[in-house]
């Protein structure tokens, strides 16, 4: 069996490739953690898998989670929705899950609801487009109104960027954040001056690039996952559009920085609810314990793995007041304020989504530089 050793642990192939069908172990409460671990977003697969893991020692420490022991048991969130969802679906049916979690696409997020149907409780941890209300479903993630917009609005004031082109990835949340998008500019008397969407995958930008050369767009919404995102960025700059546009994506983590190279982030800018740079008491602590946990050669600790590690503190949040892990009961807790100090800062429940603050960073090379809470 295939190891990695890390400074102060093994991490096993066998913990992140449980075959299908392997048995649960008795006592446990086995959580079912969606994370891609393969095509576009596959480059933040393991920093969200150790993150849960992280998150569930830590529950661990002390009684775990309604006095049993939790497990992370991955599920690989590539593929197609359909494909991803059945996977799910076989977990849940033969009992081998307690609940859902993780980091996913948004059409992979409406498959998965569409199937399990609330048989388990089900915590969606990425930025997404917003509009989920399916009893059950609980929200970590960022959202554009308050992500995009008010990233949006501090460029316009600071920098004068008033004309955005925007390119995307095509499918469910690029779309349903340009057209919110849309709507943010027109509040903010700004102008969308090109709209482009790529297949998922895509690994040559050239002609996008050649239109953004045409383009008298100020900077460059990027809506793009993971791979296509550090091609892009290549492209982007190698043409020297880097001198005359800002970029600004809500989904741009370190280790996508490190994967476009420090030559190609020049006027890069993210939103988003963490960064490994957060100076926050809760996030220095999460820093710490990862790097302890894992070691120096690790998978960069990036906002998409902290989500993970959020996902699995907002599901024992919501098991501990509700003293159980039916949805039914876990929704009616949903109802009375749920909140805690994590990572994030002071978060708290509204609506099934999670209130929190968003912060502003600028790409400096391969680190990403928090300059303002939004």
């Amino acid at each position: 069996m295939s190891e990695t050793v890390y400074r102060s642990g093994v991490v096993r192939s066998s913990e992140v490739c449980l075959a299908p069908d392997s048995p649960r172990e008795a006592g446990t409460i086995e959580i079912g953690l969606v994370v891609p671990m393969r095509g576009p977003a596959g480059i933040f697969g393991l920093s969200c898998y150790m993150s849960a893991v992280l998150a569930a020692e830590t529950l661990n420490e002390t009684e775990g989670l309604l006095g049993r022991e939790v497990r992370i048991r991955p599920i690989d969130g590539a593929g197609s929705p359909s494909q991803v969802a059945e996977r799910v679906t076989a977990e849940t049916d033969a009992g081998r899950v307690d609940a859902v979690a993780g980091w996913h696409l948004s059409h992979v997020r409406r498959a998965v609801v569409s199937r399990i149907q609330a048989r388990v409780p089900y915590v969606y941890s990425a930025l997404y487009e917003g509009g989920e209300h399916t009893p059950g479903v609980f929200i970590t993630g960022e959202t554009p109104s308050r992500q995009i917009r008010p990233a949006l609005a501090w460029l316009a004031t600071q920098l004068g960027v008033r004309r955005w082109a925007l390119v995307g990835d095509d499918y469910l949340w690029p779309h349903g954040s340009a057209a919110a998008v849309r709507g943010h500019a027109r509040e903010l008397d700004l102008r969308i001056t090109d709209e482009v969407f790529v297949p998922l995958g895509t690994g040559d930008f050239s002609s996008v690039v050649h239109g953004l050369q045409q383009s008298d767009a100020q900077g460059v919404l990027q809506l793009l996952v993971g791979q296509d995102a550090v091609h892009f960025n290549r492209e982007f700059a190698a043409a020297g559009l880097d001198e005359r546009m800002v970029r600004l994506s809500p989904l741009m983590d370190e280790n996508m920085l490190l994967a476009s190279g420090p030559q190609a982030t020049r006027g890069l800018y993210s939103a988003a609810g963490f960064f490994e740079g957060l100076a926050t008491p809760g996030a220095l602590e999460l820093v710490g314990r990862y790097s302890e946990r894992f070691g120096p050669d690790a998978p960069v600790l990036n906002s998409m793995g902290e989500s993970c590690f959020e996902a699995v503190q907002l599901l024992a949040a919501l098991a501990t007041r509700s003293r159980s892990l039916e949805v039914g009961a876990m929704f009616r807790a949903a109802r009375q304020p749920i909140g805690y100090d994590g990572p994030r800062g002071t978060v708290h429940l509204q609506d099934d989504h999670l209130v929190q603050d968003v912060y502003l960073a600028r790409a400096e090379t391969t680190t990403f530089d928090v300059i303002t809470r939004l």
